[in-house]
């Protein structure tokens, strides 16, 4: 139990919730101007069923995060996919409990792949450097074509092909079982830098949306 939630591996008596954790992927990602991967209720439903997925609940029974695993490149890389945590419990701390646990299970289950993530946010950024992940080229990351047509429904999709998937919006960061820093010596680099990434990332979305503004406005 860490605080007032608990967070598990999700198994067969967490399936019910299912459907509201696609509904709040999919409106929280509208409110971030962002896409994830759209999945269906009965995707959510077979990670579970297949024990590569981390709900947390209150201590009442509520639905209050969520997160679960995929597989790339015949189990090479994992991405650790679809974190959500319910509005209600936003800013809580709750985030970092659920990936510290998905990591956990990463590990377990693929201990010889390489887990890697795309984010916007500098909070998932601390996060994952908390983890020993460090940001990353996109070349670095899976070439599955699997994986990147799971980008397809996010608004800057068109970015990410006009720039040969090489570059986008997101931050690509990456943990390699076999070479790499300590969790304290990332987390300790992602401190000293965090200020750059704060300037990198605002810069990338100036650069990279205006193309794209441009062509909007010419079509009005």
């Amino acid at each position: 139990m860490n605080g007032n939630f608990v967070v598990m591996v999700a198994d067969g008596r967490h399936t019910g919730y299912a459907s509201a954790i696609c509904e709040e992927m999919s409106s929280s990602a509208k409110a971030r101007g962002t896409g994830i991967a759209r999945r269906t209720p009965e995707y959510i439903a077979t990670k579970i069923l297949e024990g590569k997925a981390v709900i947390a609940l209150t201590t009442e029974g509520q639905w209050a995060g969520f997160c679960y695993i995929e597989t790339w490149s015949h189990d090479e890389y994992v991405a650790n996919s679809g974190l959500i945590v319910s509005p209600v419990f936003r800013k809580s701390g709750l985030a970092k409990q659920i990936k510290q646990k998905i990591f956990e299970l990463s590990r377990t289950k693929y201990p010889d792949a390489k887990i890697f993530g795309l984010t916007t946010g500098l909070a998932v950024m601390k996060i994952n450097s908390d983890l020993g992940y460090e940001p990353v080229t996109y070349s670095e990351l899976t070439q599955d074509d699997a994986f990147w047509a799971g980008c397809k429904s996010c608004v800057n999709y068109d970015i990410l092909t006009s720039k040969d998937r090489k570059n986008c919006l997101c931050t690509a960061m990456l943990y390699d079982p076999q070479d790499h820093y300590k969790p304290e010596e990332t987390a300790a680099q992602f401190s000293k830098k965090k200020k750059a990434h704060e300037r990198l990332l605002s810069i990338k979305r100036i650069r990279l949306l205006k193309p794209f503004r441009k062509k909007q406005t010419q079509k009005v």
